[in-house]
């Protein structure tokens, strides 16, 4: 595999230079390296999503935005995130040879909208989308704690990455199970390489009682189909409204506690690690795990 980290803090710096109305193009630009991976998905406006999304905002001059491409600039964002993924490959190629993956792929780091409640307040400043294999597309707004782990979402990513490379993502038949199992995966990956300090704030949203009351909602709701009933049962009731999808009662990051869970109990009773259990279906994860009784 070839991991392309590609240079967008000298394409940002350029961006936030140029007249406002210049700025959308020089953003596709941008993140042209992500067109040819996600065309599987059809017609994406990539920079439409960005600006519907958790994206910096285009339509504006704000002097935070320069501050802050310095600062993790300085920080050495880019190198960490290379880094990251450097070694999550290697532990995942490493895990199970011959596991079939993109060859090469694609990594587009851009700053965030701190005013975007999502990223700066749920998410801590960071996050990423990596499911079509051969983009990883990360997205933060510098603090002190994005700084030190956007390294560790981006290897969260690349675990997904190399699932989808080996197990089918059907936007119409995919399950909340599929969803669920595939995120505690990617943090249980990341605890194996950098520990449980490096973990997201989404797996470790929910504890105690309000924990068991999401297992069970997300457990019961486990083979629910199709991408638009979703998001509700993975990021929660708040982020699927603004997605315009129907609330279940969920907190947020439901899906991302109770897949965690879900994995661990796999992980106890298999005896296998999540770099090992990358391409497994989430069918034989929930099976292990007790949530379902067949294949």
């Amino acid at each position: 595999m070839k991991i392309v980290v590609h240079d967008t803090a000298s394409a940002m710096l350029d961006l936030l230079q140029r007249p406002l109305e210049e700025r959308p193009e020089a953003l596709r630009e941008i993140l042209s390296p992500l067109e040819g991976p996600m065309s599987v998905m059809g017609a994406v406006d990539l920079v439409q999503m960005h600006q519907q999304g958790s994206g910096f905002r285009l339509d504006r001059e704000d002097a935070r935005y320069l501050s802050a491409l310095r600062r993790m600039r300085d920080a050495g964002v880019w190198n960490r995130v290379e880094d990251s993924l450097t070694s999550a490959w290697q532990r995942i190629s490493g895990a199970v040879p011959g596991i079939q993956h993109a060859e090469t792929v694609h990594v587009v780091l851009v700053l965030g909208d701190p005013d975007d409640d999502h990223l700066t307040v749920r998410s801590a400043g960071y996050l990423g989308m990596g499911g079509i294999p051969g983009a990883i597309h990360l997205m933060m707004w510098p603090t002190d704690t994005s700084l030190r782990k956007i390294g560790h979402a981006a290897a969260h990513e690349l675990h997904h990455n190399v699932r989808y490379a080996n197990v089918v993502w059907n936007p119409m038949t995919v399950t909340v199970g599929e969803q669920v199992v595939a995120e505690g995966l990617a943090e249980a990956f990341v605890r194996e390489l950098a520990g449980e300090q490096a973990m997201g704030p989404w797996s470790q949203a929910l504890t105690g009682a309000e924990l068991d009351r999401a297992y069970e909602k997300v457990t019961a709701g486990i083979d629910v189909a199709g991408m638009q009933n979703l998001p509700a049962y993975v990021y929660g009731d708040a982020v699927a409204q603004r997605m315009g999808q129907p609330p279940v009662g969920l907190p947020d990051f439901a899906g991302y506690a109770a897949g965690l869970r879900i994995v661990d109990a796999h992980l106890a009773a298999s005896g296998m690690s999540a770099a090992q259990s990358t391409a497994l279906s989430a069918r034989e994860v929930l099976v292990n795990a007790g949530v379902v009784t067949s294949m």
